[in-house]
């Protein structure tokens, strides 16, 4: 049996268990060489002599939240270093251009991120075209039901629902309303005829799918291209009763336009990422009755972590048996993608 490759965490500490439970942690160290009590943190850790002895060594950094810089600092006491696996979503805030010029592989558990992003997306569109939301709150308030027989302008039959960005979780989504009577379309600048025709949606542009959508959901990265993607115009080109939905990023919409819409009471929106995040105190979504706002929760929380951890050690798996990496992240499009 070939020799495991030498490995070492760079994360919060306290992540460590959350993500990697005994059973996902046994998987990954069936592949790989490392001590879970050694857990780089920040560069501060270099001076201590059983990190940097394991980080000289080391061939394979599992990072995950956390992560310090890979600077030049941290990859000159790490010169066995050739792959980082990287336990959470987007690589951009601790990789570097030195880390790719050293021709590091990347390897990004986003896949496994994006599964509980879609979920909740996929459950707030269906909750959304009953507009549960408001029936909620009126039932709270009437204590007896608000409205008597059958309801009009509510469900889910033919619902119209615009997916901004064939990301990772815009394709699931796309992928979970595929059973449900709705009519999806989707808006990507990045995608071409043929490849839409491949998800089986209608590519439209941007504004052709705000005017025909009942309920928006937003998709794209943050990139300074997509900074308040959606403003004043685009948000004025949402019909009447539409719904926003953004899991996305808070800057890819210009949250003093959405407020303005939604003070109107002519949209509702479902935020789970705002800007700043987290709100100031004084935010009016904390109050407007047609803004259900959550935390930044849509993302893996709980025991959904642990399916990251399980996504890294089956990487790991095929990193050890000299396979191809399933999640490797391509350096060329990382400035258009999360």
């Amino acid at each position: 049996m070939p020799e495991r490759p030498q490995a070492l965490f760079a994360m919060t500490a306290e992540n460590v268990p959350l993500i990697f439970p005994p059973p996902v942690l046994t998987q990954l160290r069936e592949s790989l060489a490392l001590d879970p009590a050694l857990v780089l943190q920040d560069p501060a850790g270099l001076a201590d002599p059983p990190l940097a002895r394991a980080l000289s060594r080391a061939e394979v950094l599992v990072t995950g939240w956390g992560c310090p810089l890979l600077d030049t600092r941290v990859l000159d006491a790490a010169p066995r270093l050739r792959t980082v696996l990287h336990a959470a979503g987007s690589v951009k805030g601790f990789t570097t251009p030195g880390l790719w010029r050293r021709g590091i592989t990347v390897s990004s558990a986003a896949e496994a991120n994006a599964v509980p992003v879609a979920e909740y997306t996929l459950a707030m569109i269906l909750l959304a075209g009953k507009d549960v939301f408001a029936f909620r709150d009126a039932l709270r308030t009437r204590r007896a039901f608000p409205y008597g027989g059958i309801v009009p302008g509510i469900g889910n039959y033919g619902r119209r629902v615009g997916v901004i960005g064939a990301s990772r979780t815009g394709r699931r989504v796309i992928g979970l309303l595929r059973p449900h009577d709705v009519r999806v379309t989707l808006a990507d600048p990045y995608l071409d005829e043929s490849a839409a025709a491949a998800l089986d949606v209608p590519l439209l542009p941007l504004d052709e799918l705000l005017r025909g959508s009942d309920i928006v959901t937003v998709h794209a990265p943050e990139t300074p291209e997509t900074r308040h993607l959606l403003g004043p115009r685009e948000l004025s080109l949402m019909p009447d009763g539409a719904v926003l939905i953004n899991t996305a990023r808070g800057s890819l919409v210009d949250q003093d336009a959405l407020v303005a819409e939604l003070v109107t009471g002519r949209l509702s929106a479902i935020l789970d990422v705002t800007d700043p995040e987290p709100l100031p105190s004084a935010s009016p979504l904390f109050d407007l009755p047609n803004a259900f706002v959550t935390p930044h929760l849509a993302g893996s929380q709980g025991n959904e972590v642990a399916r990251l951890g399980r996504a890294v050690a089956e990487e790991a798996g095929r990193l050890a048996a000299g396979d191809r990496l399933r999640f490797e992240v391509d350096p060329a499009v990382l400035g258009r993608t999360a």
